[in-house]
């Protein structure tokens, strides 16, 4: 197959986007992520030493980051190591959730 007939059918494939691109925005999201994780972990910290108890919900907005990531995996490739990941992540983020909701409620001065 001759050079150009190569470029023109992975053009095609890629539609004209960049994969170098791709990549980047792929390796920027993972880092924002454990940047967020990071983050989130200093202020659960913090918070416990000032006496403001566990906040769950921080980490349960964490978490639903890589859960949203395996789900929108799952879905294009349809692999099961995604799927048992994502249920995984999910299961997590709700008990995350869950854990934080009872402990607003609990918490309350008007309930």
């Amino acid at each position: 197959m001759e050079r150009e007939k190569i470029l023109e059918l992975s053009r095609k494939e890629n539609k004209n986007q960049d994969i170098f691109e791709k990549e980047v925005v792929v390796l920027g999201n993972s880092y924002a992520c454990i940047c967020a994780g990071i983050l989130v972990t200093i202020f659960f910290v913090i918070q416990i030493f000032v006496g403001g108890g566990m906040n769950y919900g921080l980490y349960a907005i964490v978490f639903s980051m890589p859960m949203a990531g395996f789900w929108v995996k799952y879905m294009k490739m349809h692999r099961k190591h995604e799927l048992f990941l994502a249920i995984g992540y999910t299961v997590f983020v709700v008990l995350l959730s869950v854990s934080h909701i009872y402990n607003l409620i609990n918490s309350s001065v008007i309930i």
